[in-house]
């Protein structure tokens, strides 16, 4: 490879890291063609785009983005794919249900909207965060709440209010 394709190489993953808030590294090596091929179909499902790539254009990508990845370059060794997903959890679902079946792929790190995961143990974290639109539905639902509660005490208030005057009217 020559050094004008390595440096656009370089140009054009340094694009790709800053453009996209989810992203993650791991490690596809061990699985044969066949279980290769199921997990790239698994992920363009989930709409991830997979990609393998050259730990140290990576590594020189990142350097050069205006992102902090903190110690995410640190991950860079043996086989690394590159998850690029809009859903902050998709690739980690994709993963763990692909790791009902292999010990592949193995987590390597992550980089989720600002926050560096590292290491295959921050698989269920990854799993388990909230989308931004969850997070917009439940602040929405728990701004709701109150509203609720006050308009269903005024009504049986009101039912209680209106027996409690028409018996006193009867009598």
């Amino acid at each position: 490879m020559t050094r004008e394709e390595k440096s656009k190489i370089i140009d054009d993953l340094t694009a790709v890291l800053t453009d996209n808030q989810v992203i993650y590294l791991a490690d596809i090596s061990d699985l044969n063609a066949s279980d290769t091929s199921n997990l790239r179909r698994a992920c363009f499902k989930a709409n991830i785009k997979m990609s393998v790539v050259k730990n140290t254009l990576l590594a020189k990508a990142m350097e050069k983005a205006d992102k902090d990845f903190g110690d995410l370059a640190s991950v860079l060794h043996g086989n690394t794919s590159l998850m690029i997903a809009e859903n902050s959890k998709a690739p980690a679902l994709v993963i763990k249900t692909f790791r009902k079946t292999s010990e592949r792929p193995v987590l390597k790190g992550a980089y989720v909207e600002s926050s560096v995961y590292i290491g295959d143990n921050q698989l269920d974290a990854l799993v388990n965060i909230k989308s931004k639109e969850e997070l917009i539905g439940d602040v929405i639902n728990m701004l709701q709440t109150p509203a609720r509660n006050v308009i269903s005490a005024l009504q049986s208030g009101g039912n209680t209010l209106s027996g409690v005057l028409k018996t006193l009217s009867e009598k």
